[in-house]
């Protein structure tokens, strides 16, 4: 620590970052300015928020690759899905016919299953992002390959269909933060599921 020249710590006139919280916390009791109850609720309400700070990215990668796996599962068997009917035709258009739908269905509910236990997991996570963000594009172009059932009469008003593809823009916000963080983190070992990771 710093010292005078007669010795003796030089004295601080400004709390250290951190303190301000707690120092405002004193000062509001002192004066009787705050109730205990409520200070006790705000302090455990930060807690809270910081913690979900820091797992934050994580917990919308599990999200999302819960999605996936639940609706990839659903595919595996026919007629359960209420989306395969759309994907299967939008996925003969992109691969001019030359797919059974069968094949296209099975194809789908495996891509999808992959994807969420990827994300899930976090294990080949890159590659899980990768196949999200291709089968995502796949998933948009339905609603130029197949306008009639997309949109309402030519117009820009999306049909229930399209309104279930669209929203599908939450998924890609929510991996393209998960991608961010991927990219800007330090090359680690990774473990499952929140991402705990140890220096290599």
């Amino acid at each position: 620590m710093l010292k005078n020249s007669d010795g003796r710590s030089p004295i601080r006139s400004s709390p250290l970052p951190g303190e301000s919280g707690a120092l405002s916390e004193r000062t509001e009791h002192a004066h009787g300015t705050a109730a205990p109850g409520n200070s006790r609720k705000a302090v455990r309400l930060r807690g809270l928020a910081g913690r979900f700070q820091c797992h934050g990215t994580a917990i919308m990668r599990v999200s999302v690759g819960l999605v996936f796996l639940w609706f990839g599962a659903l595919k595996l068997f026919p007629a359960t899905s209420p989306a395969e009917g759309v994907a299967v035709r939008a996925a003969m258009k992109l691969t001019f016919g030359l797919m059974q739908p069968d094949t296209v269905l099975m194809s789908l509910a495996l891509c999808e299953l992959a994807i969420g236990i990827g994300l899930t997991t976090g294990f080949l996570l890159r590659p899980a992002l990768a196949a999200f963000f291709a089968h995502m594009t796949g998933v948009f172009s339905a609603l130029f390959v197949l306008p009639g059932e997309m949109w309402q009469s030519d117009s820009v008003v999306p049909t229930m269909e399209g309104q279930y593809i669209i929203k599908n823009v939450v998924l890609v916000a929510a991996c393209l933060t998960v991608a961010a963080d991927e990219l800007n983190r330090p090359r680690t070992k990774r473990g499952f599921a929140f991402g705990k990771s140890r220096p290599l």
